[in-house]
């Protein structure tokens, strides 16, 4: 365990980060769930958050939810601050305020003061000194920023499970459960109800917990009624309708019957978004009382809402598609959104994929629409090699089917990958960047890649 000379303390994010990292006797891939620790250093900081908040776990879903909420609030006129991870490139991505990741000397005040909180009484005493995982320590400093930066509302993504995630440590005014998959099993649990028990722990008593997931786990719906939260289900409470031209929504007339209707789609693609809009509609219904939204507030909200890395499709020849999709039921999603994008002659995938998914059940749906696969190395301990990957294609069915490899090769770095399938593809062709967040930031690491060979090689 390590601590900063707070008389000297480091001077850059960089600096304060590889501090974090040391904390853990696993660096940044430490994960150790639990709030006790947290708590103890928030305590210590006085940390409220100031305004209404709304917290959404989930499996998949949960950052284009954030985005969808972080717009129409925006349009209605407040001030908003989001916390999502992770990051696709930069750090500073996790801690928005006012739609615009903070600059990174903005998170250093908060650093230091986590820092003088985790020691204690001006570090006086081992006995008070709280060791905190990556995650816990950065989620402490953006809450902090957040609750500084005159925010009216806050809106926060769980980083893993729920019950004991750090950022759990904030009463939801609201929660939001988005879909609910098989992820994260060692640790979460092995089926989707014990999944769905851990998502259930954002729920407080008296408080609306939004479900938008159209069939959720039992879990979820006992956990809601045991504590007395107020249970809004997609299906049940509220319903959306739509044709190919554009959609509607609407709230059980027990709840007050608000309607939106003649609605374009909103501009995150894919079949899922109705879903998670929907998901998110009912949240602003549950706060109106606190922040009023008017109905062109949620049309231009919806209309304009970004979301990197979230079946992003980027101009140009040929046709480049950015998904962080790691996950079957996510990479089930990115396969139907492929499947409605029309004809394509050839379809080369650059894959990167941490070494506990479960790459069969993701292969299995993706596998016989991808001609070619260029496979990349992650920088992290927990990411297959891409030979590992190569090894596991190569004996499947799917993607070698009459023992025939469609594996392109093996790279070193995402980029690398992309230029490999840049080179050999040809205009009409299509190419997609999938399999973990790591593998679609790698990519955009500067900035959107304009695809040509001359370009891509500089």
């Amino acid at each position: 365990m390590q601590s900063v000379d707070l008389s000297a303390p480091p001077t850059s994010l960089n600096e304060w980060l590889a501090h974090c990292e040391r904390q853990h006797p696993q660096g940044i891939s430490g994960i150790e769930l639990g709030l006790d620790r947290v708590q103890q250093v928030a305590r210590r900081m006085g940390l409220v958050m100031p305004c209404p908040v709304i917290t959404v776990a989930g499996t998949n879903g949960k950052g284009s939810t954030c985005a969808m909420l972080e717009a129409i609030y925006s349009e209605a006129g407040y001030r908003t601050g989001v916390y999502t991870s992770p990051h696709l490139v930069h750090f500073e991505e996790r801690c928005r305020v006012g739609r615009e990741a903070v600059a990174a000397e903005a998170l250093l005040p908060a650093f230091s003061e986590v820092e003088r909180a985790r020691l204690g009484d001006g570090g006086q005493g081992a006995d008070g000194v709280v060791v905190l995982t990556y995650f816990e320590f950065t989620t402490l400093v953006i809450l902090r920023t957040l609750a500084d930066s005159g925010i009216e509302v806050a809106i926060l993504e769980v980083g893993l499970g729920g019950r004991l995630d750090a950022v759990n440590i904030v009463d939801p005014d609201c929660a939001v459960i988005t879909c609910i998959a098989l992820d994260h099993m060692t640790l979460l649990g092995n089926d989707r109800e014990a999944i769905g028990y851990e998502k259930a722990g954002i729920m407080r008593t008296g408080r609306t917990v939004v479900v938008s997931d159209p069939v959720p786990p039992q879990s979820v719906l006992d956990r809601a009624l045991e504590i007395g939260a107020e249970l809004w289900r997609i299906g049940k409470d509220f319903h959306f309708a739509g044709d190919q031209q554009q959609w509607g929504w609407a709230m059980h007339p027990s709840h007050g019957g608000r309607r939106f209707s003649g609605m374009a789609y909103p501009a995150l693609r894919g079949a899922n978004q109705l879903v998670n809009a929907s998901g998110v509609l009912a949240a602003i219904e549950a706060l109106r009382p606190r922040l009023p939204v008017t109905a062109q507030a949620v049309r231009n909200g919806l209309a304009m809402v970004e979301l990197p890395g979230r079946f992003q499709i980027v101009p140009g020849q040929p046709t480049l598609v950015l998904d962080v999709a790691h996950n079957p039921h996510s990479v089930a999603a990115l396969a139907e959104n492929l499947d409605a994008m029309g004809y394509y002659p050839v379809t080369h995938a650059v894959f990167g994929a941490m070494a506990d998914k479960d790459l069969g059940a993701m292969l299995e749906r993706i596998g016989p629409l991808v001609d070619h696969w260029y496979l990349t190395d992650l920088p992290l301990p927990r990411a297959s090699l891409a030979q590992d990957l190569a090894r596991s294609l190569d004996a499947s069915p799917v993607t070698a089917p009459g023992g025939k490899s469609r594996v392109a090769g093996c790279h070193a770095t995402p980029l690398d990958a992309l230029r490999a399938a840049v080179s050999v593809a040809d205009p009409a062709d299509r190419i997609v960047v999938f399999g973990s967040f790591h593998t679609v930031g790698g990519v955009l690491r500067n900035g959107v890649p304009r695809l040509s060979a001359r370009h891509l090689a500089d």
